[in-house]
């Protein structure tokens, strides 16, 4: 079956860094669009970046600049590098499999910026 883990959160302060990771099995991972998801609090679950099998990128735009998404086919793994990270950032991310018909989701992992 399909599994998505992610790795990689914590505690960090304001202008800090941290990179994440989606360790994926149960699909054939290189032909399939990837993203990463975050929610906080009260908020909706909003789409932060996608990258898909050629490595072509999008991201929101309040990450631009700061998040940098990216794919290791060989590792069936998917990062999701940022840098410059702010209070607005906290949040529960979560790996995606975006395909059209059907998405599968990781548990996630937090994500807290503060001082």
């Amino acid at each position: 079956q399909v599994q998505l883990v992610e790795s990689g959160g914590g505690l960090v302060q304001p202008g800090g860094s941290l990179r994440l990771s989606c360790a994926a099995s149960g699909f054939i991972f290189s032909i399939y669009v990837m993203g990463w998801y975050r929610q906080a609090p009260g908020k909706q679950r909003e789409l932060v970046a996608a990258i898909n099998s050629g490595g072509n990128t999008n991201y929101v735009d309040s990450v631009k600049g700061r998040f940098t998404i990216s794919r290791d086919n060989a590792k069936n793994t998917v990062y999701l590098r940022m840098n410059s990270l702010k209070p607005e950032d906290t949040a529960v991310y979560a790996c995606a499999r975006m395909s059209p018909g059907e998405q599968y989701w990781g548990q996630g992992t937090q994500v807290t910026v503060s001082s």
